[in-house]
């Protein structure tokens, strides 16, 4: 019988994957769009990559400015659906395949903290981040979006230390959205290398899905430098 339930959901899963309209991810390797690829290749997910070459200033030609005026990535399209914002394109993505585990339903009692703390990178964590790479003088606590720089750093490391993913137990989206982050942070010096830091980056960066697409954008990275020459 579990057997047979198996096979069953698997096959629902591979019709629905079927008759999914496509996702478009537009990409450029080694930025922010690395965990959305990242992220769908753990959902795995079916996508085609729409790579743009930063080095030639590809982001903010005409035709990609069509898609996101603000020239970032990553961007995403399915259908008539179109999604920017790294944090919007998480949500969007887990819940696109609830199959593959990343996302708690709207009725578990991990929605919430999973919702809080996917919208914590974006609305605390992102803000502080360029203000302390470009020694920016933060706005005064009351006004910060995020207080300050080492208390909003103090409360993330508290949440990891539960671990060992962000929620405990389970791993979800989210993880890969701060997994990657704090990968490339510390590396660049903006985040300390303390050590709940960088063992959670390094559970999240050891997956093969990481692990492939590092090796893809070094080879992408090759190629669109090779185009200007450099």
């Amino acid at each position: 019988m579990g057997a047979y339930d198996r096979s069953s959901t698997t096959r629902l899963m591979e019709t629905a994957m079927t008759e999914m309209q496509p996702i478009t991810l537009y990409y450029s390797p080694q930025s922010r769009a690395t965990g959305t690829r990242v992220l769908l290749e753990e959902l795995g997910a079916p996508y085609d990559l729409h790579a743009l070459n930063a080095k030639t200033g590809e982001q903010r030609q005409p035709a990609y400015l069509a898609i996101n005026p603000l020239g970032k990535v990553p961007a995403v399209r399915q259908g008539d659906a179109l999604v920017t914002e790294q944090v919007a394109i998480t949500l969007f993505l887990a819940d696109l395949f609830p199959q593959a585990g990343l996302t708690p339903a709207v009725n578990d009692p991990l929605r919430g903290p999973y919702l809080r703390w996917i919208a914590y990178y974006g609305s605390s964590f992102e803000p502080a981040l360029m203000d302390k790479a470009l020694n920016r003088e933060p706005a005064p606590i009351n006004q910060s979006p995020y207080a300050d720089y080492d208390t909003m750093l103090a409360t993330l490391e508290a949440q990891l230390a539960r671990g060992p993913y962000l929620l405990g137990e389970r791993m979800t989206a989210a993880d890969i959205l701060w997994g990657v982050a704090l990968s490339w942070t510390i590396m660049f010096g903006i985040v300390p290398k303390k050590e709940t830091f960088v063992r959670y980056a390094e559970r999240i960066t050891s997956r093969p899905a990481f692990q492939r697409i590092t090796a893809a954008d070094a080879e992408m990275a090759a190629q669109h430098a090779a185009a200007v020459g450099g």
